[in-house]
């Protein structure tokens, strides 16, 4: 099959096909698959990466959204005999049917990066390791450290749930059409153990957000924005040798750990 009869790509699903061997053969070495690995592949596309997968992995479940190139797909079954191809949203897809242990190995759509990386992480019980190619800027938000630009709710949460290492970049020559971003490749192990309760890291992930909601105030008043009485705030800053001044993107993981611990719900009518 030519170039010319594989299905084009459709902006609105912003499809940037990959198409370097290199890249699929880095990615799947940093999945580290063995025999009998189950995978979950978003976004397979034209399947450069699902047929490196099914050579290395005992099991790849491929979801893709756009039906015309999950028929597409379907024509190369044969070359894909323990590939299980679905047609569906990721972010509706019933993740928690897949078995525990499962690899997850995306080329992630850049426009809905987010929301997805939060879903997979809300079963990362199920997931203990994710190789995600995504834009650079969203890599360096993942990986940022408290005091600069990219830090902030993505940092923190995505930290909180998972040891992430931004492993390689990805030249825009890569994929076809080129993207007009950089992209690049995480790796993320999930944290089991977190230390908190599911109501405990809900008030956690409340706090996060509330802190950052408003960048350019303290965290004491962008809380308060948010529905926090101010003296408990205060009063755990205080605990935690942190200034009433202090922003949201000066504080480390650990230190918002502490701070929900301290200040507990802490919100007006809650």
């Amino acid at each position: 099959m030519s170039i010319s009869d594989l299905p084009p790509p459709l902006k609105r699903f912003g499809q940037n096909f990959l198409i370097d061997p290199n890249i699929v053969r880095k990615i799947v070495a940093l999945a580290e698959l063995e025999p009998n690995s189950h995978v979950l592949e978003i976004g397979p596309g034209r399947g450069i990466l699902t047929e490196a997968l099914s050579q290395a992995a005992g099991h790849v479940t491929a979801v893709e959204l756009d039906p015309r190139l999950h028929a597409y797909l379907q024509t190369r079954q044969a070359e894909l005999p323990n590939v299980e191809l679905v047609c569906a949203d990721a972010l509706a897809y019933p993740v928690e049917q897949l078995p525990m242990g499962t690899v997850v190995v995306a080329n992630l759509p850049y426009y809905i990066s987010t929301p997805l990386l939060f879903h997979l992480l809300d079963q990362r019980g199920r997931f203990p390791k994710m190789v995600l190619m995504l834009q650079a800027e969203v890599a360096d938000r993942l990986v940022a450290q408290p005091g600069g630009s990219d830090y902030g709710v993505l940092s923190v949460m995505t930290q909180y749930a998972a040891d992430v290492t931004k492993a390689f970049r990805v030249s825009s020559q890569c994929f076809r059409p080129r993207p007009e971003v950089a992209s690049a490749v995480v790796l993320l192990r999930a944290k089991v153990q977190t230390g908190l309760s599911q109501q405990e890291e809900e008030a956690f992930c409340t706090l996060v957000k509330g802190a950052f909601a408003h960048r350019r105030k303290t965290i004491v008043n962008s809380l308060r924005d948010e529905g926090y009485d101010q003296p408990p705030i205060a009063g755990a800053l205080a605990q935690l040798g942190l200034l009433p001044a202090a922003r949201a993107e000066t504080i480390s993981l650990e230190g918002f750990l502490r701070l929900s611990r301290l200040i507990g719900k802490g919100r007006k009518g809650i």
